[in-house]
C-alpha cells in the first residue's frame, strides 16, 4: 500500500492556483461535513506509524503537506524509525539543501513543484522561486541523490504544455528523470466563471498535447529513448497491454493519505472529509482499509477502463457543474486519442527492437496521477 503522510498543513509559498484560489473560494458552499480542527502539525507518536507500517511488508510512504520540508525533524524521525519499502517526497524544493544527504539519498523519488521555465514558474509561485529550487536540486544531485527526480507541473491557462515540457527536457539547470503535470481544473467552486478555460483547452492545450505525443514517439524513433512523461508512459503501457485500470493515482483503493491526527483519508485533497475516512493508523490494518471508488458520471463513461476516473475528489465533490467538467473530460479523450493514433508506430518500434516494453515500466502510485 502507498500512503501520503501529511507532516504539516503549513506552506511557505502562496501559489496562484492554491493559496490564491483558496482565498477566493473561502465563502463557497461545500456539500460535505469537514473537520476543520485537524492539527496543523503531525500530532501522533511515530511509534504508532511504525506499528501501522509493520503490518504491510510493501508499505510505501510519501512525505506530503503543506510543505513537508518545513518539518525536517519529523522526516528524519520517520526515516530513522519506520520500516518502509520506499520513501518518497512531494515538495516545493525550497529547503532540500537543509536535509542531510544521508536522508535525501535514501529517497526513492522526489517530486518537485516546478511549472516549466523560470518566467512561468515564478509567475505561478513567486519571484525567485525557480532559481532557489534549481540551486537546491543541483545541490542534492551533487551530494549523491541517485533517485528519480520528477518535475511536477501545475497547468493553467498561462501554460503552453508543449513549450514548457520542452524547456524542462532541455533546460541547462537540472536534468529531470521524469515530468508530470496536473490540470488546475474542477478543484475550486468559484474559479471557472473567471477563467478562459474552455478556449484555452480547445485552442492551446489539446492541440499542444497532440503535438507533444508526436514528439514523444519521434524521440523513440530517432533515439531509441522513451522519455518518461508520465501521462504518456502510464497510458501507453496500458494500451499496449490492453489492460483495464481503476483510478490511476490509486486514491481510495491502493493509495491513501495519513492526516496529521493519524486518520486515513482516501486522497490528500479530502483531508477533513470525515464521511470518507478509511480508518486510523492506531486501529486499522493497512491491508483492510475501506475502499472508495468513483461513481457517476464516471461509471457511465465509455473511456472509464483506460481513464480510471481521473479524480476521486472532483467526482465526489463536483465543484464544477457538469458542462464545465465535460471540458476536462474532453482533455482526457483527446489525450487517449492522440496516444492511440501513435500506438501502431510504438508497436512497430517494439517489434523492431528499437525500444522495449519494459521501457514503459514505472513505480505506480508514486504521486503522478497519470491522468492530468
Amino acid at each position: 500500500m502507498y500512503f501520503h503522510v501529511f507532516l504539516t498543513t503549513e506552506c511557505d509559498l502562496q501559489c496562484k492556483y492554491c493559496y490564491g484560489k483558496a482565498c477566493e473560494d473561502i465563502d463557497s458552499d461545500f456539500p460535505f461535513a469537514v473537520d476543520y480542527s485537524l492539527p496543523r502539525e503531525i500530532a501522533y507518536n511515530i511509534d504508532v506509524l511504525a506499528a501501522f507500517c509493520e503490518q504491510d511488508p510493501h508499505c510505501v510512504l510519501s512525505f506530503y503537506g503543506g510543505e513537508p520540508t518545513l518539518r525536517l525533524d519529523v522526516i528524519r524521525e520517520i526515516m530513522d524509525n519506520v520500516q518502509a519499502e520506499h520513501f518518497l517526497m512531494q515538495t516545493n524544493g525550497l529547503h532540500l539543501d537543509k536535509l542531510e544527504p544521508e536522508y535525501t539519498d535514501r529517497l526513492h523519488t522526489i517530486l518537485v513543484s516546478v511549472d516549466g521555465g523560470q518566467e512561468l514558474t515564478d509567475y505561478y509561485r513567486g519571484v525567485g522561486v525557480y532559481k532557489r529550487v534549481m540551486d537546491n536540486l543541483r545541490f542534492i544531485r551533487l551530494h549523491g541523490f541517485p533517485g528519480e527526480l520528477v518535475a511536477r507541473m501545475t497547468v493553467m491557462e498561462e501554460t503552453n504544455i508543449f513549450n514548457e515540457v520542452q524547456w524542462l527536457l532541455q533546460n541547462p539547470d537540472v536534468q529531470f528523470s521524469s515530468i508530470h503535470w496536473q490540470l488546475d481544473a474542477g478543484f475550486w467552486r468559484n474559479d471557472f466563471a473567471n477563467r478562459s478555460f474552455q478556449q484555452w483547452v480547445e485552442h492551446n492545450y489539446n492541440p499542444s498535447i497532440c503535438k507533444l505525443v508526436r514528439f514523444w514517439v519521434d524521440e523513440m524513433e530517432h533515439t531509441g529513448t522513451v522519455l518518461r512523461l508520465y501521462p504518456f508512459v502510464g497510458l501507453m503501457q496500458s494500451l499496449l497491454r490492453a489492460e483495464r485500470s481503476a483510478l490511476r493515482c490509486g486514491s481510495g483503493w491502493i493509495n491513501y493519505t495519513i492526516l496529521t491526527d493519524g486518520s486515513i483519508a482516501p486522497c490528500p485533497a479530502m483531508q477533513g472529509m470525515m464521511d470518507f475516512y478509511a480508518g486510523h493508523i492506531s486501529t486499522t490494518n493497512p491491508r483492510d482499509l475501506k475502499r472508495i471508488f468513483v461513481a457517476k458520471p464516471c461509471t457511465d463513461c465509455t473511456i472509464l477502463d483506460i481513464c480510471g476516473g481521473r479524480c476521486l475528489y472532483a467526482n465526489i465533490t463536483r465543484r464544477w457543474d457538469a458542462d464545465a467538467y465535460s471540458i476536462v473530460c474532453n482533455t482526457v479523450r483527446n489525450l487517449i486519442s492522440a496516444l492511440k493514433q501513435e500506438m501502431p508506430r510504438v508497436e512497430r518500434l517494439i517489434a523492431e527492437g528499437r525500444i522495449n516494453r519494459d521501457d514503459f515500466d514505472y513505480l505506480k502510485y508514486n504521486g503522478c496521477e497519470i491522468i492530468p
